[in-house]
């Protein structure tokens, strides 16, 4: 699919193919399979108890005859890219150097498609190893704009999922994030700046606000990575794009009165029962 000895750069051929440059070069992960296990079962337990930290998690997985120190715990959460979900002064913390944006969402109405969107990053367990997929979602009807998986947590592909979403469907007023170092990087403001659109940021007091992202990575980790070993980067990608196509189009939402994200993003009416 990718061609090195194309006359067109990599990074331009993965754009063209809409996948992460960071995919391209993947290699093996020198993780030690008893690792893969407990982070496997660590991402389960954290989407199930997701206040957890590593200090209950290390007791929960200990319950379970895991035995495994709370610092090991606290690596593994880190190299995944999670952590416990709660009220503290502070979220995912930027990079030094990266501005921090104000939290606008405080007491507003979300009343329409593309008034506010939202995105997030979650880890993704394989057969051998794992990935990162981050998601560009629509507040206010829930649906999937775009999205990207990568080995890693580099800045790009978050960056190629938003330019995705802004060329399929527009641009949103507001776009919020929490403080990660990739949502504050320039690379990614920087092309919000350029569409003049609205920076948010969770702050104190905000991280409830996040939780419809949170039951995004409940679905598609139950209802489709959970029930597959994916054996490679490309199948992962095959199977999360399949089930993306299912949560927006067919899987009613009792959040939504039983419609669909395609439809509320569409203003379709609910189809009458046979």
């Amino acid at each position: 699919m990718i061609d090195r000895s194309h006359d067109l750069p990599v990074s331009q051929q993965a754009r063209q193919l809409g996948i992460s440059r960071g995919s391209i070069y993947y290699l093996p992960r020198a993780v030690s399979s008893a690792d893969l296990a407990t982070m496997r079962r660590i991402d389960e337990l954290h989407m199930a108890y997701p206040f957890a930290g590593s200090r209950m998690l290390r007791d929960l997985l200990g319950g379970e005859g895991v035995k495994v120190g709370r610092l090991h715990v606290a690596t593994l959460m880190k190299k995944m890219g999670i952590t416990a979900i709660y009220r503290r002064p502070s979220t995912s913390k930027p990079a030094p150097g990266h501005r921090i944006y104000p939290y606008l969402l405080r007491k507003l109405a979300v009343t329409r498609p593309n008034q506010v969107w939202a995105t997030d990053i979650t880890y993704v367990p394989m057969a051998r190893g794992f990935v990162y997929l981050v998601a560009i979602v629509d507040w206010f009807s829930r649906r999937v704009l775009a999205w990207r998986v990568s080995i890693t947590l580099a800045t790009d592909f978050c960056v190629e999922a938003l330019e995705e979403a802004l060329t399929r469907f527009g641009k949103p007023e507001i776009f919020n994030t929490d403080q990660g170092s990739q949502f504050t990087s320039t690379e990614f403001t920087s092309v919000l700046q350029r569409e003049k659109i609205a920076i948010s940021m969770d702050g104190k007091g905000c991280w409830r606000d996040n939780v419809f992202v949170e039951r995004l990575w409940r679905s598609v980790k139950y209802e489709e990575v959970y029930l597959h070993a994916y054996a490679s980067v490309p199948e992962a990608r095959t199977g999360i794009g399949r089930y993306f196509g299912f949560y927006n189009a067919v899987r009613p939402h009792s959040s939504l009165g039983c419609r669909t994200p395609n439809q509320i993003y569409y203003n379709q009416p609910l189809l009458a029962a046979a």
